[in-house]
């Protein structure tokens, strides 16, 4: 009778412990493409557009936009930026508690003075980071982001990148991607489903 006791107490306690564990998210109806619990991502440290050092885990509490892109492109990374200003428009009051993260995968190029001429522009609340480029490959890696320089006329370059942008939950958890042509309602409905 005592070991059965102390079967069931044992029981009962790893019962309790497993119940103790990380929550997991509830499901959400995404319009984006719903990643929670994926594998990779993860917290990381670059420099924003005052030179001062942020990090990923800075932004806890609020939703995060993280979208990585360049300064010179010609067409995606304005319109998405365009794209997540009008998104913080139409999110009215609720924008205030929304951080858009904009990484550069142009470090060479995308000083943080650059990045302070470009980045508020489409929305003074945005935040562009950038590093050294051993820094931008491995969060480029971390969040299988693809980037490869490709040379242009007159000895300049474009770079070719992935387009899409992920959102985070207010406990930083990475929650939808969002590929490229996300309408603003969209980005807008999944953000606000985020807020709540």
């Amino acid at each position: 009778m005592r070991a059965f006791f102390r079967f069931l107490v044992a029981g009962l306690l790893l019962a309790g412990l497993v119940a103790c564990g990380p929550a997991k998210p509830p499901t959400l109806p995404f319009k984006g493409t719903d990643i929670t619990g994926v594998d990779f991502g993860g917290n990381f440290t670059l420099t924003d557009q005052g030179g001062k050092p942020r990090s990923l885990a800075d932004y806890k509490g609020k939703v995060v936009a993280l979208f990585f892109g360049y300064t010179h492109c010609p067409d995606v990374c304005p319109t998405t930026m365009f794209d997540f200003a009008n998104t913080m428009k139409q999110l009215g009051n609720s924008a205030n508690e929304v951080q858009v993260l904009f990484v550069t995968v142009d470090p060479e190029r995308d000083t943080p003075a650059v990045l302070a001429g470009y980045v508020p522009h489409f929305d003074p609340r945005f935040v562009g980071l950038t590093g050294t480029p051993a820094d931008v490959d491995k969060v480029t890696a971390q969040f299988k982001v693809v980037a490869q320089k490709q040379p242009s006329q007159g000895g300049g370059y474009t770079v070719d990148h992935s387009a899409g942008s992920y959102l985070f939950d207010r406990a930083g958890r990475l929650r939808a991607y969002e590929p490229y042509g996300t309408s603003v309602g969209q980005l807008a409905n999944d953000i606000q489903l985020l807020l709540r």
